[in-house]
Formats: structure tokens, C-alpha cells, sequence
């Protein structure tokens, strides 16, 4: 090994190892040069001598790892396009930056400004988890050579709001609007949802082939699970009549329609629960009406109790012990 000063005046550090293996970089100063020798040297005392060398900054935008992300697993997701664009909308809000520098304070800067914007908390931890589910990705296949650089940030503590459900008497004035709209497809659409506990995709994408013998699988969910919900005979007979034949998909998109007959409805829901709330109806009426919270968790087709628990306070039993193992006290 020797280290010797160039003609320009740096120094030059040659490392050999053996008769095959060798090393040679210029510093500006000795030191560097002593310091590189002895770099080189340990790594090859631990066997990854080829890991010497630090790697190139890596300076591509958070742009660019969105299309390298969305082209080896975004792609296969079930909302792919959704997933896309929500990440690229955030990109552009923070300025395309370079990936490797997208720090925290730029993030919840970003996240202040959406939340005066009137952004939910929920859509903001779920815009958080999309990146850092990104970045995990990229980092776990070795896309990108750093861990995720918001992983220490915490998402939006929510607070646990009140499920809003339909009574008897509003189901019915909102399938007689329905009818009243003339839009058959919308009130078929309400009833398969306050009927089976779907969502409102799920019956809006059902296909003829999904209607079974008083029964109804619903595919493509939101878990990747498909599940199977028992009907009655007069609702299975009621689809196949609103299509008789064909293997198509049953329903055209609808959501718009079913808003604005919402609107005319004499009561009104809290924002960000309108289709959905049909599928509370239908669970909240569940467990009124006796029914069991693992059954009711098949049927909606959570992957954990802990979501479907949402709605066991309505069950006729809930807690009773709170009155039957009371302090009895004397009047």
C-alpha cells in the first residue's frame, strides 16, 4: 500500500488486499487517505470489502418513486388509480422535493394547510400511511437505500364519533323517493344495501353471476375477501327481474342520483355518511334486533371484531350487568 501526493496535489491512497484485489482514490488531504486505507482494510476483515464505497446520492423526486412504486405494486392494488393520485396530488402540494430530503416538517406543514382546508383527520392519516406505505415498499426491495423518512410522525389522534343509522320510518321514506325519482336502479341499489350490509360499491358492481339461490356474493371487496350474504326470496327475485339476462353488470353508477334524492329526504345526515350509512342501518339493525356480533362480522366482512364492536352497544343485552351487579342502595 502507499499513499503519495499527485502532481495536483492531491494524495493518492492504492490499497492492495491481494494479487487480485485492489483499491485507489485521491483526497485532498493525507488524512483522508489514511482514514480511506483503514476503511478498506476493516471492511475487508469483515468480508464486504465490495460495500466500501458509499453509494450515489440518490436525488430523485418523490415523483419519480410514485411511477417506479405505483409500477411494481400500486398497480395490483384494488384502487389503484385513487392510490395514484392521492400520491401525486400530496407530491405537488409539497413541490415535487427529493425524496431522500422529504423531512417531517415539510410533511406536517403540508398537513396543517389541508386540515385549514377543512380536511378530515381520517384522510389525513390516510394520506400518511399511503407514503409511508410507499416508502416501506421501496425500502424493503431496496428501490431506495433509507428507511421511511416519516415514520416517526404520528398520525391525527381521532376522536370516536356516534354511527348514524336509518329508523324503520326513514328507510321508507327514502325507498318511496326512490321510487318517486323513477330511479329504479337507485332504489334497487338502496335496497340490496339495507338488505345485505353492503357497500355501496359492492352492490353497484354486482353482476348477474353473483346472484345465487336466495344468496348474494359480493367479490372485489375492500378486504380482497370475497363473502356471501343470504337474501330474501322476494329481493333475489326482484334483481333477476330488473335484469333477466345478460352477464353484464347489473347497475350503472348511481351515486349521483342517490345524492340528490338524499337531499330531498325530511331528515339529514352528518357529512361524510350518506351512502354508507345504509350499511350502519343495516348493522345497527342487526344488533337491535338480537343478532350476534361474530355473525354480523361475516356478514360485513371485517377482517377483525374490534371494527364490528362498533355496533354491540345496540344489542338488547349490552352491558346489563352495569344494572344486575349494581350497588344496591336504600332509598
Amino acid at each position: 500500500m502507499a499513499i503519495r501526493k499527485q502532481k495536483n496535489g492531491t494524495w493518492m491512497a492504492d490499497v492492495r488486499l491481494d494479487a487480485i484485489t485492489r483499491f485507489r482514490k485521491c483526497f485532498k488531504t493525507r488524512a483522508e487517505a489514511t482514514r480511506f486505507e483503514a476503511h478498506v482494510r476493516a471492511k475487508h476483515a469483515e468480508g464486504s470489502v465490495a460495500d466500501w464505497n458509499p453509494t450515489k446520492d440518490d436525488k430523485r423526486r418523490l415523483s419519480e418513486l410514485i411511477d417506479v412504486w405505483f409500477m411494481q405494486h400500486g398497480a395490483h392494488l384494488a384502487d389503484p388509480k385513487d392510490r395514484r393520485n392521492t400520491l401525486l396530488r400530496m407530491c405537488q402540494t409539497m413541490k415535487n422535493p427529493v425524496a431522500k430530503r422529504l423531512t417531517a416538517n415539510t410533511y406536517l406543514r403540508y398537513r396543517h394547510q389541508r386540515f385549514q382546508n377543512g380536511i378530515s383527520a381520517k384522510t389525513l392519516n390516510n394520506e400518511l400511511g399511503y407514503l409511508n406505505a410507499m416508502y416501506s415498499y421501496l425500502y424493503k426491495t431496496d428501490q431506495v437505500a433509507y428507511p421511511p423518512p416519516l415514520a416517526k410522525v404520528q398520525p391525527i389522534k381521532l376522536k370516536e364519533r356516534e354511527l348514524s343509522f336509518l329508523t324503520l320510518d326513514q328507510c321508507q321514506e327514502l325507498l318511496e323517493r326512490c321510487k318517486a325519482a323513477g330511479s329504479r336502479s337507485v332504489y334497487m341499489l338502496v335496497r340490496i344495501c339495507l338488505e345485505t350490509g353492503c357497500r355501496w360499491n359492492e352492490a353497484q358492481s354486482l353482476r348477474l353471476t353473483q346472484i345465487g339461490t336466495r344468496r348474494i356474493t359480493f367479490t372485489d371487496t375492500k378486504s380482497g375477501k370475497n363473502r356471501t350474504v343470504p337474501i330474501s326470496e322476494e329481493l333475489e327475485q326482484d334483481i333477476r327481474d330488473y335484469t333477466p339476462t345478460g352477464q353484464g353488470r347489473l347497475f350503472a353508477r348511481a351515486d349521483k342520483a342517490f345524492y340528490a334524492i338524499l337531499k330531498k329526504c325530511s331528515f339529514k345526515l352528518p357529512k361524510g355518511q350518506a351512502a354508507h350509512v345504509l350499511r350502519h342501518t343495516y348493522a345497527s339493525h342487526f344488533m337491535m334486533n338480537g343478532g350476534d356480533i361474530l355473525s354480523l362480522q361475516r356478514i360485513l366482512g371485517h377482517s377483525s371484531v374490534t371494527l364490528t364492536m362498533r355496533y354491540s352497544h345496540l344489542a338488547p343485552e349490552h352491558l346489563q350487568e352495569a344494572v344486575q351487579y349494581r350497588p344496591k342502595l336504600k332509598k
